[in-house]
C-alpha cells in the first residue's frame, strides 16, 4: 500500500523537483561550512537563514494549495497554523532558556517572571521535551482545523463566506495572543532563544542543520501531497472542487474529503512555523495578521494553484523579490506586490507553472492533431505518418 503510494507521487517532475531539494539540503550546507569566507562559493550564515526562511514559506505555500488548489477551499486563515505551530516550537525553546535567561528562573521565562507570573501555566508543562513539542506543532494546529472544518463543511459553508470565516479566525486569534493574560508573551512575543536539543540555535552548523531539515521537509511535503492528490482519494477531491454537488449525488460525504484535506494542510502549516522559528530567532502574534495569509494566497496564486510546484516557486520568488525591493525601495514594495497580484490574475491566470503546463499540453495537442490529419491524407497510421 505504502509502496503503491509513493509510485503515484513520484511523477516525473515532483521526481525531479524533489531531487532538485535534496541536493540543496546538501549543497547549501556544505557552502557554509567548508568553504573559507573569502572564497567565491562562500554562502554566508545569514544568507543561509534566509534561504531556509523561503523554504519554510514554500511549505506553507504548498499545504495551501492542496485545499485551495485541488479542493477549492480558498483559506486565508492559514497563517494561524502557521503561527500555532510557530509558537509551539517556541515554548520549547523558551523552555530550554533555562537559568540563562535575564530573570535567572530555571522554570519561568523571563516575560512570565516580568509579569509577576508565580507558577508556569498547566499548558506549558511537557514543553521541555522535544518530542512532545514536536507532537504539539502537529497536533494543535490539527486540532484548531478539525474544530474549525467538522462546524464549517458540515454547515455547507463555500467560496466566500467559508474565506471570510478562516480570516475572522486568525484575527480572532492575532487579538487573544496579544493579551499578556494569555501566557504566550503579549505583543513581544517568544524570543532569546538559546538551545535546540542541545545544540547552541545560533551556531552555524546548527542552522545549517535546519536549513536541511526545512528543505528535506518540503520535498517530504511534496512527495506526500503528490501522493495524495494522485491517488484515487485525490480524484474526488478534483471532483469536489469542480462539482461538489454531482460528487455528493454520487453519495460521497464530501464533508469529510474536505474535513481531512483541511485537517492535513494545517499540519503541514504547523510544520513550517516549526521550522520558521528558530532559524528567525523569534514568534509573535503578528504572525496572525491576516495580511500574512493574503500573501500565502498570493505566492500560491502567482507560481500556479493546482501544480503542487508552481506554490514553491511563487513562495520563493515572491519572498526573493520582497527581500530586495524592501531594501532597494521601501516604500514602493507594497504596490509592487499588489501589482504582482493584479498582473497575474489578468495575464497568468493561472500562474507561472499553470501557464506553462497550458501551452505545452497545447502544443502536444497540436502536434497530434497535425500528425492525425497527416495520417489521413497518406492513408497510413498516425505513428507511421509521423515518421
Amino acid at each position: 500500500m505504502i509502496t503503491g503510494f509513493i509510485l503515484r507521487a513520484l511523477e516525473g517532475r515532483i521526481i525531479v523537483t524533489i531531487a532538485i531539494l535534496m541536493g540543496v539540503a546538501v549543497l547549501i550546507p556544505a557552502l557554509n561550512l567548508l568553504t573559507p569566507e573569502d572564497s567565491f562559493f562562500h554562502i554566508p550564515t545569514y544568507a543561509m537563514a534566509l534561504m531556509g526562511k523561503y523554504l519554510c514559506y514554500a511549505l506553507l505555500a504548498l499545504a495551501l494549495d492542496l485545499v485551495w488548489g485541488y479542493c477549492g477551499i480558498l483559506s486565508l486563515g492559514h497563517g494561524a497554523f502557521f503561527a500555532l505551530g510557530g509558537y509551539a516550537m517556541g515554548m520549547y525553546l523558551m523552555r530550554q532558556i533555562g537559568s540563562r535567561g535575564v530573570y535567572g528562573n530555571p522554570i519561568l521565562p523571563d516575560f512570565m517572571v516580568f509579569l509577576n507570573w508565580k507558577e508556569l501555566p498547566w499548558f506549558w508543562h511537557g514543553f521541555n521535551i522535544f518530542p512532545f513539542a514536536m507532537v504539539m506543532v502537529l497536533f494543535v494546529p490539527g486540532l484548531l482545523a478539525f474544530i474549525f472544518g467538522w462546524f464549517a463543511f458540515r454547515s455547507r459553508v463555500n467560496g466566500v463566506y467559508l474565506s471570510i470565516i478562516t480570516q475572522a479566525m486568525t484575527y480572532a486569534l492575532l487579538l487573544a495572543f496579544f493579551r499578556n493574560d494569555m501566557g504566550f508573551g503579549g505583543n513581544n512575543g517568544l524570543t532569546d532563544f538559546k538551545e535546540i536539543i542541545g545544540f547552541n540555535v545560533q551556531a552555524d552548523g546548527t542552522r545549517a542543520v535546519l536549513f536541511a531539515a526545512s528543505a528535506l521537509m518540503l520535498a517530504l511535503c511534496l512527495l506526500l501531497t503528490s501522493g495524495i492528490v494522485n491517488s484515487k482519494f485525490g480524484k474526488v477531491l478534483v471532483g469536489v472542487r469542480d462539482a461538489e454537488s454531482r460528487v455528493r449525488f454520487l453519495g460521497y460525504r464530501v464533508e469529510n474529503i474536505k474535513l481531512f484535506t483541511f485537517v492535513v494542510s494545517a499540519m503541514m502549516a504547523g510544520i513550517a512555523g516549526a521550522l520558521f522559528v528558530p532559524q528567525v530567532g523569534i514568534i509573535n502574534p503578528g504572525e496572525f495578521a491576516p495580511a500574512n495569509s493574503i500573501e500565502v494566497v498570493v505566492w500560491t496564486a502567482v507560481g500556479g494553484r493546482g501544480t503542487l510546484i508552481g506554490p514553491i516557486i511563487g513562495a520563493i520568488l515572491v519572498n526573493a523579490g520582497k527581500s530586495y525591493f524592501t531594501g532597494a525601495f521601501p516604500d514602493l514594495w507594497l504596490f509592487a506586490l499588489g501589482g504582482l497580484f493584479i498582473g497575474v490574475t489578468l495575464f497568468l491566470p493561472k500562474g507561472i507553472v499553470g501557464t506553462i503546463q497550458q501551452r505545452w499540453t497545447a502544443r502536444k495537442d497540436l502536434k497530434a492533431a497535425a500528425e492525425a490529419e497527416k495520417g489521413r491524407d497518406t492513408g497510413l497510421p498516425v505513428g507511421q505518418a509521423a515518421e
